[in-house]
C-alpha cells in the first residue's frame, strides 16, 4: 500500500465521514454497477448498531477517503464479517489488501468472512486474489412485471392485509424468526432491527403483505395468527452525472421481493407463491416495470418456484471465507 495512505478504525463515524463514506459508495456503485455494501451495513453506517462493529477507513495524505470497509465481529458462531469499498481511481495500489488485512487483525479469532456483491465487484478479485475460499452464493434473480401474472390462491382459510406498525411487530418478528430459523441474518432480527427498516424513506406498509388465519383459542374466542408474509420494496428511481463524459444517467425504480416467509406449520399448501404473486402484482399496479429478488443459491426449492414465475439470474453475490 503507498505509504501516504493511513488506516483509522472507528466504532463510531462523524457526520462528515459518513457524508464521506456516502459519497465513495456511490462511485464505486457507478464503476462497478452494483452497490458494495448491504443493506444491513448500510444501517450500520447511517445508524450505528451492535457493539463490535468497526468501521475502517482509507485517506490520502490530503484526507480524502479512499476505501472504507465495514468490519462486524457480533457473530462468535460464524465469525466476522467485513464489506469494504476502494475508490476506482485509487486501486491497483494495495488499499483493499490493507482493509481486509487489518479487518482480519481485528476479528477476535482470527476467521475473517468476505462479502463481494456483484460479478464486477472488485471485493470478488480481491478475495480470490488473498486465497479466501467461497462459502456463501447469494443469486439476484429479476423479472418483467409486463409479463402475464397469474392470480394468487390462498390456502381455505387465510386471507390477507397489510401490516400495521406498532401493532403486528411483535407477532411479525416471532413469525419471521421461526420462518428464518436457519437463516443467521433474517432469523435473528429485533425490534431495533425493523424500526430501522420501517424509518427508512422507501418503508411503505401497503407494500408489506400479511396472511392471516383466524384460530379458536382457550378464552373460547378467535385469536388471528400471522401464517405468512410478504415484505415488497421499491428502489426509486435515479440520476448519477458519469465524470469521465460529462453525461448523466437514469436508473428506473424497480421493485423488490424484499422477504417471503411462512410459518413452518403453514408450509406446503401454496401459500409462498401465492404470496410472491400478491406483491408482484402489487408492485406492478404502482407503475413499475421490474422485479428482482435475492435468493441463496442452493436453496434448489425457492429457486424452483422463482424460475416458475419468470425470474431469471441477473448477478452473484459471494461471501468468501478464511480460517485462522
Amino acid at each position: 500500500m503507498n505509504a501516504a495512505v493511513a488506516l483509522t478504525a472507528v466504532e463510531h463515524l462523524a457526520p462528515a465521514n459518513i457524508n464521506q463514506v456516502r459519497q465513495l459508495v456511490e462511485r464505486v456503485s457507478d464503476a462497478d454497477g452494483d452497490r458494495p455494501l448491504s443493506e444491513h451495513a448500510w444501517l450500520h453506517l447511517r445508524h450505528g448498531g451492535d457493539h463490535g462493529v468497526v468501521h475502517v477507513l482509507a485517506q490520502d495524505d490530503s484526507g480524502h477517503l479512499i476505501g472504507y470497509a465495514h468490519l462486524d465481529t457480533t457473530d462468535p458462531v460464524e465469525g466476522s464479517s467485513v464489506e469494504l469499498c476502494v475508490d476506482p481511481q485509487a486501486r491497483g495500489q494495495g488499499i483493499g489488501t490493507a482493509l481486509v488485512t487489518h479487518a482480519q487483525d481485528r476479528s477476535p479469532d482470527g476467521r475473517l468472512r468476505l462479502w463481494a456483491h456483484g460479478q464486477k465487484s472488485g471485493a470478488m478479485a480481491l478475495a480470490t486474489s488473498l486465497g479466501y475460499t467461497r462459502s456463501r452464493t447469494l443469486l439476484q434473480m429479476r423479472r418483467s412485471l409486463f409479463t402475464p401474472l397469474p392470480a394468487p390462491t390462498l390456502p381455505h382459510g387465510v386471507r390477507l392485509r397489510t401490516f400495521q406498525p406498532g401493532v403486528d411487530d411483535a407477532h411479525w418478528l416471532a413469525v419471521n424468526a421461526a420462518a428464518f430459523a436457519e437463516h443467521p441474518e433474517q432469523g435473528s432480527w429485533t425490534q431495533r432491527s425493523l424500526e430501522l427498516r420501517m424509518a427508512e424513506s422507501w418503508f411503505d406498509p401497503e407494500g408489506f403483505f400479511l396472511a392471516v388465519r383466524d384460530e379458536a383459542n382457550n378464552a373460547n374466542g378467535v385469536t388471528e395468527r400471522i401464517v405468512g408474509f410478504h415484505w415488497t420494496k421499491v428502489h426509486g428511481g435515479h440520476t448519477h452525472h458519469h465524470a469521465a463524459d460529462g453525461s448523466d444517467h437514469a436508473h428506473q425504480p424497480i421493485g423488490e421481493v424484499y422477504v417471503v416467509g411462512v410459518a413452518p406449520d403453514s408450509v406446503g399448501q401454496g401459500l409462498g407463491k401465492a404470496l410472491v404473486l400478491v406483491g408482484l402484482r402489487h408492485l406492478r399496479s404502482a407503475g413499475l416495470s421490474d422485479a428482482m429478488l435475492y435468493v441463496e443459491a442452493d436453496n434448489h426449492a425457492a429457486r424452483a418456484l422463482y424460475e416458475s414465475l419468470g425470474f431469471t439470474w441477473w448477478d452473484t453475490d459471494v461471501m468468501f471465507r478464511v480460517e485462522a
